[in-house]
């Protein structure tokens, strides 16, 4: 559809589609002051003095200094200031698998560090700093690294690939500083969620080990004894095409939690059978993967309208005699305890390994009464749908984010 003369006016035409006639396209290298970092050794790595900032610290629009993988330098002597970060920089990692996707903008808290080689920090003295961040976590970026990232075991972008990403710029310092401002409105919504989800996680957390630690009321059992029945999934053919037949597989299930990030299906061409057909409240088992991550135990909430399991999964049936909710039997197979007695169960390598039925029977575990099962998977439950109501809240703002940008930075939308 064809622009009217009073929607084309204001506006010209650009290699990147029509934009304001006030507004710029450049590169972003003419905007910029771009440095990558230092090669420190790392056999002169300290454990306390000055952080270095190294790819690893650098996240998803944030920064992790956690201390299993922050480093220090003895101290900053002349030859390194030129590598000292301030707060305001914008720093990238250039490494990893998600090259592109991982920066942040330093703040107080990140101070006094050092850059370190293979990471590419922007300042600027002719936008907005706030502005150009927008641009850096858009999908505008996300996208120019996906095209030009290298597809070496690494990926990695280089910095004459940042400097190359292009951005559109408007006349005055005033409209870049509204468009960030508006967007950075959104950010603190943000932000304030993520702060209330880990103190509702952290309080879960607390629940979980109060009411799944075991107590003299509790009875002593085993897997052979309150199992009524179990049966591994079908041995499918699956693809990635969508079809009529999602297929549950080991790389769906984690630990308490069915992940729906990537489904395989079914070709449409099989019959599958209506006794692999998951139902509501399914506990599932993961026989096969890796020694770290065989054993997992995940609950099936109808994710899906309709799914089938694999035969790498075995669905355990219990005893109602012995087991109230499955619900709470999902938190209990989740604590650290048990997890750790059920990986003394498997067999096999690092990269292969099984736990068999045989072996799986004789997990020993301590339970409550039926009733008071129902009673803690009910609380837990509540505390889960209201993390459940969080996180969808944040992700109606995040969208709301993506579609603010989509607006702001193109100039579809101005806000002076």
């Amino acid at each position: 559809m064809e622009l009217t003369k009073k929607e084309k006016s204001g506006l010209k035409k650009t290699e990147l589609g029509l934009i304001p006639e006030d507004w710029k396209i450049s590169f972003i290298e003419n905007e910029i002051d771009l440095l990558t970092g230092f090669p420190f050794a790392s056999s002169k790595y300290k454990n306390t003095g000055v952080k270095l900032l190294r790819g690893s610290n650098v996240k998803r629009n944030r920064t992790d200094w956690n201390e299993d993988i922050t480093q220090y330098w003895e101290k900053i002597t002349p030859d390194l200031k030129k590598y000292l970060l301030v707060e305001g920089d914008i720093v990238i990692a250039m490494d990893g698998s998600l090259v592109g996707k991982s920066f942040a903008q330093l703040q107080k808290k990140d101070l006094p560090s050092l850059l370190l080689q293979r990471v590419a920090r922007i300042r600027s003295e002719k936008i907005e700093i706030n502005f150009l961040k927008e641009w850096i976590c858009s999908k505008y970026f996300t996208e120019h690294c996906e095209r030009i990232k290298t597809s070496s075991a690494i990926p990695h972008i280089s910095p004459k690939d940042i400097r190359e990403f292009q951005i559109l710029v408007p006349p005055t310092l005033k409209e870049q500083q509204t468009i960030a401002t508006a967007l950075s409105d959104v950010d603190a919504l943000i932000c304030s969620l993520d702060a209330l989800i880990a103190k509702k996680k952290a309080i879960k957390q607390g629940a979980m080990q109060q009411l799944l630690t075991p107590n003299e009321n509790w009875f002593k059992t085993s897997f052979n004894e309150i199992l009524k029945d179990y049966r591994l999934g079908g041995n499918y053919e699956n693809i990635e095409t969508e079809t009529d037949y999602p297929l549950i597989k080991m790389g769906n299930l984690g630990r308490g939690n069915i992940n729906l990030n990537k489904i395989q299906y079914i070709p449409n061409s099989i019959n599958p059978s209506e006794d692999d057909i998951l139902k509501y409240g399914d506990v599932l088992f993961n026989t096969r993967n890796t020694l770290e991550l065989v054993g997992k135990i995940s609950i099936w909430k109808d994710e899906l309208p309709l799914a089938f399991f694999n035969s790498n999964i075995m669905r355990l049936e219990f005893d109602e005699k012995y087991v109230g909710s499955n619900f709470f039997m999902n938190n209990l197979l989740n604590t650290p305890r048990v997890i750790s007695d059920l990986r003394s169960l498997a067999t096999g390598t690092t990269s292969v390994a099984a736990i068999y039925t045989k072996d799986l029977l004789k997990l020993e575990l301590s339970i409550p009464s039926p009733k008071e099962q129902k009673s803690i998977a009910e609380i837990l439950s509540d505390m889960d749908a209201e993390l459940e109501q969080l996180e969808a809240k944040k992700e109606k703002y995040q969208q709301i984010k993506q579609g603010m940008m989509q607006e702001l930075l193109t100039g579809k939308t101005r806000l002076v």
